[in-house]
């Protein structure tokens, strides 16, 4: 579990620390307060990317969006129990991999829950498109629950879970 704390606690430093320096140092309009949610701010760093000021008010890619104080603190309300679930969930993990997949998938679960009480929303502001298309726009907190749950699925494709009283392939014993 310490590993999984540990873990967690980058993620939520790393995903504060560039949201306080994208949002307050590179984004926000002089003489903008936090509230309300600004946006149309766009800086091009590369032909494929920008940051961007985008608000998310639900939850992966705007899905049950929460425009009303009831409907952010419900979000939040779940936001926390999902986590407390992986947490209490992935105190059985063994593998690296399921372990550092749970450590990613908290940080970010926390930051984002720290933004929408903090903001009333999750602050987005990586922007890469090609050719016209945009794929959605996250932060550092979303990239890590990605790759964590990818981790998950990675761990469970080459995990080989053996139940007692069977035997590892391989290493059968020979009946005399």
């Amino acid at each position: 579990m310490r590993r999984i704390a540990l873990i967690a606690g980058i993620v939520l430093i790393t995903d504060q620390l560039t949201k306080f320096v994208i949002m307050e140092r590179l984004l926000r309009p002089v003489g903008v307060p936090e509230t309300p949610f600004w946006s149309d701010i766009t800086i091009e760093v590369t032909p494929f990317f920008n940051l961007i000021m985008a608000w998310n008010t639900g939850i992966s890619f705007s899905m049950l969006s929460a425009e009303s104080d009831l409907g952010r603190w419900l979000l939040v309300a779940l936001q926390t129990a999902i986590t407390a679930g992986v947490l209490w969930w992935s105190r059985s993990f063994a593998t690296r991999l399921s372990i550092a997949g749970a450590g990613l998938i908290v940080g970010g679960a926390i930051g984002n829950i720290i933004d929408r009480v903090r903001f009333g929303a999750v602050a987005d502001f990586f922007d890469f498109h090609v050719a016209g298309w945009h794929f959605a726009t996250f932060n550092v907190a979303d990239s890590c629950i990605s790759i964590g749950v990818a981790l998950w699925l990675l761990d469970a494709v080459i995990a080989k879970p053996h139940l007692p009283g069977t035997e590892t392939p391989g290493t059968e014993t020979k009946e005399s």
